[in-house]
C-alpha cells in the first residue's frame, strides 16, 4: 500500500497457499547502493510446504521481477501465466538458471482448481498485452484480484477489459475486491492510450532529426505505438538496451509486435548519422545502467 512495486499477494485457506505476482521495486534516493528491492518472504519460508502455485497477472517487472530470487525457495511450485508473460518469464528464469519451477499456460476463459481455490482469469486493459485479473473462488466467497488495469475503451492493442465477466461476478456476489489503486487519489480520469499514440505521431512528424523514446522494456504496447508512428512517417527504428532488445525479440517471435517499418541494429546508429531515426530505449526512470543513461 502506498508504494509502487514489490507486488506479492498471498491467499491462504487451511493448508493451501497461492501467490499472485512476485515483483520487485526500484530503489530511490533513500536506498543508495541498492540495485533492486524484493518482497519480505519470511512468512513464506515458514509455510513453504503449503505454497501450491504462483499466478501472474502480467509481465511487468514490478509483478514478476522478484521471481528469479524467490522461486529457488519454492522448488517445484508451478507458475501460471498468459502467453506473453510466460515468454518473458522463461527468458528471465533461464538467465538466472532457475529451472525447478514449471511454467504453465493460463489465459482468460480458462479455469483451474488449486486445492480449495477455483481460479478464473479475466482480461484487463494495461500497457502490456495479455494482462489479466483473477476471480479467486474460495469456500467462503469470491475474491476479485484486479492486477494492474485501466478501463480504456480504445486501448493500443484493441483489447479492452472483459466487462461482461466483471458484471457477472458482481451479480453473483463478491466477498472482497483487491484492486490496483495507482493514482486513484488524483482527480479526473486517465486518458486513453490512443492519446499517447497520437502524441508520438505529432512529435515524429515535426522533428527534423532523430527522436529518442525512453520507456520500460516490458511496455510492449508503448513500443508498438512507437513502431506504428515511425512507420507512418517512414522512419527506421533502432532498439537500445539489453532488456528491451530481449523483450522485443520475444514479443515479435510470439506475434505480439508487428513491424511496419524496418528495425535496424543498434550498431548501425552511428553509421546513419544523417537519417532521422527513431530510437526506442530503456531508462525512463533514470536508471544508471539503462540505455538512455549510456547515451548521455
Amino acid at each position: 500500500m502506498g508504494e509502487i512495486g514489490k507486488n506479492l499477494y498471498l491467499y491462504e485457506y487451511q493448508e493451501t497457499i497461492i501467490l499472485v505476482d512476485c515483483g520487485l521495486a526500484f530503489p530511490d534516493e533513500t536506498t543508495l547502493g541498492v540495485d533492486i528491492i524484493i518482497p519480505d518472504i519470511t512468512y513464506l519460508r515458514e509455510r513453504k510446504s503449503a505454497v501450491k502455485a504462483v499466478l501472474i497477472t502480467h509481465g511487468h517487472e514490478d509483478h514478476v521481477g522478484a521471481l528469479p530470487h524467490i522461486l529457488p525457495e519454492l522448488p517445484g511450485v508451478p507458475v501460471y501465466a498468459s502467453t506473453l508473460a510466460r515468454g518473458l518469464l522463461a527468458n528471465k528464469l533461464k538467465e538466472y538458471k532457475v529451472t525447478a519451477n514449471p511454467l504453465r499456460p493460463l489465459d482468460p476463459g480458462d479455469q483451474i482448481e488449486i486445492g480449495p481455490f477455483v481460479i478464473e482469469p479475466f482480461r484487463v486493459g494495461h500497457s502490456i498485452p495479455d494482462a489479466m485479473g483473477y476471480a479467486i473462488h474460495t469456500p467462503v466467497g469470491t475474491v476479485v484480484h484486479t492486477g494492474d488495469f485501466k478501463f480504456d475503451q480504445t486501448p493500443a492493442d484493441g483489447k479492452a477489459a472483459d466487462f461482461a465477466i466483471l458484471a457477472r461476478l458482481g451479480a453473483q456476489g463478491v466477498l472482497a475486491l483487491v484492486s490496483d489503486s495507482t493514482r486513484a487519489e488524483a482527480p479526473g480520469y486517465t486518458p486513453s492510450e490512443q492519446v499517447v499514440g497520437q502524441a508520438f505521431k505529432s512529435i515524429i512528424s515535426d522533428a527534423p532529426g532523430r527522436v529518442i523514446v525512453a520507456t520500460f522494456a516490458s511496455n510492449i504496447a508503448r513500443i508498438q505505438q512507437v513502431l506504428d508512428a515511425a512507420g507512418e512517417f517512414r522512419r527506421k527504428v533502432a532498439v537500445v538496451g539489453r532488456s528491451m532488445e530481449q523483450n522485443v525479440k520475444i514479443a515479435r517471435d510470439l506475434g505480439y509486435l508487428t513491424f511496419p517499418t524496418p528495425l535496424i541494429a543498434k550498431e548501425e546508429i552511428g553509421r546513419r548519422s544523417k537519417e532521422p531515426l527513431v530510437i526506442a530505449t530503456t531508462g525512463a526512470q533514470g536508471e544508471p545502467m539503462a540505455g538512455l543513461a549510456k547515451m548521455a
